[in-house]
């Protein structure tokens, strides 16, 4: 039985080596966007759900409102989620300065409690919105000055109706941020390689944009609403299903789009079940074998040394598989960290694999069979 599962863990590794060898490829093929000059035409409706973000929202806001775009080509609206800080004061404050900054009430429309509050929010504000194209991002988020920019040349370029875009975390400096830095940067890599060649769709509601007749033309969230999460990878998906050769990704460094890493471990790890939580939703059986390879994998690799205490020899093999893991995922991190000028953050990198493995068992686990917290409300 040993041996088998010896040799299972082998081909484990082999798989997941190759698919990694596979991402990196692919994102080494990328190119910087280099935008031609041209005349801003795209119209923008950016919507920021934002639930108790009185810390944040005013600088996410700003940001986005100082970018150098004409001011009557774009909207900003901030979706209120029932927020009992001064989240809604800030912005009504704000609206004093500027006329396309608008804000919508959840409060007012909803009645009944929901699974998705904020997939409602951005349906809402999508449904109040003025112009053809949507953004979303977070309230906890800041943008740089030619993000719409950015956006408006890919737009005329390449005439997509979903483009996926870059967002990284800040780096606190702790234990937890620096390994949330690290993930986080991983995950984005393997969204700008998969995209773009086109392999699996993945995507960050945190940088994210979309025409709203493809929003409508695929019924927006119907059938996935009762979700918690997946406002962006499982809208993605819908969209893609039916304009396949639309979708795109902008990979430029002045779209990405900073934010903050969970501030404690319980904060962390309920954003990160709340993440896994849509795992089994997915249609794409691509991303969902993917899923399950990286699963099997780490669950195998968390296994292996409690089951040496019984078997001894499979220390053997778990060390070796460790460090076989670390050597191929630090090959696709290199160019990774590079586009998002994080190398220094590599120096951790090894010291981080057994939390990854722990981390990445437990959260997939809680997500399909736990509950979570987010937001001060209980997820099922």
């Amino acid at each position: 039985m040993w041996l088998i599962l010896a040799w299972l863990a082998i081909g484990l590794t082999l798989c997941y080596c190759a698919l990694i060898f596979s991402y990196y490829g692919w994102f080494t093929r990328l190119r910087l966007f280099k935008p031609q000059p041209s005349e801003p035409l795209t119209r923008f409706s950016i919507i920021i759900p934002a639930r108790n973000e009185e810390a944040n929202i005013e600088k996410c806001v700003i940001s986005i409102l100082k970018n150098d775009y004409p001011s009557n080509l774009y909207e900003v609206i901030v979706a209120d989620d029932f927020s009992t800080d001064n989240t809604a004061l800030i912005i009504k404050n704000l609206q004093q300065q500027y006329s396309n900054l608008k804000l919508i009430h959840l409060s007012h429309i909803v009645a009944n409690k929901l699974n998705s509050y904020k997939k409602k929010s951005i349906e809402t504000a999508i449904a109040q919105s003025s112009y053809e194209w949507i953004i979303t991002t977070d309230a906890d988020c800041d943008v740089n000055t030619q993000w719409l920019s950015l956006f408006d040349a890919y737009i005329q370029k390449n005439n997509p109706v979903f483009v996926a875009a870059p967002v990284k975390f800040v780096d606190g400096g702790s234990f937890i941020s620096i390994f949330q830095c690290l993930d986080f940067m991983s995950l984005q890599g393997i969204t700008a390689a998969s995209v773009s060649a086109g392999f699996h769709a993945m995507c960050n509601g945190a940088n994210l944009a979309y025409k709203k007749e493809a929003f409508y033309a695929v019924n927006g969230f119907k059938d996935v609403d009762n979700i918690a999460s997946g406002d962006d990878m499982l809208l993605m998906h819908k969209i893609q299903k039916q304009y396949s050769r639309k979708i795109g990704y902008l990979f430029s460094r002045n779209a990405i789009v900073s934010t903050l890493p969970m501030h404690s471990l319980k904060s962390f790890l309920n954003q990160r079940i709340r993440w896994a939580s849509k795992a089994t939703s997915y249609t794409d059986k691509k991303i969902f074998l993917v899923l399950l390879l990286v699963y099997l994998f780490n669950l195998i690799l968390f296994l292996l040394p409690l089951l040496s205490i019984i078997e001894p020899s499979l220390l053997f093999y778990w060390i070796r598989l460790l460090v076989i893991k670390t050597f191929c995922e630090l090959v696709f991190m290199l160019p990774v960290a590079r586009f998002f000028g994080e190398q220094k953050l590599l120096w951790y990198f090894p010291v981080m694999q057994p939390f990854h493995i722990v981390y990445t068992v437990v959260s997939g686990w809680l997500g399909k069979f736990g509950k979570y917290e987010w937001k001060g409300r209980t997820v099922k």
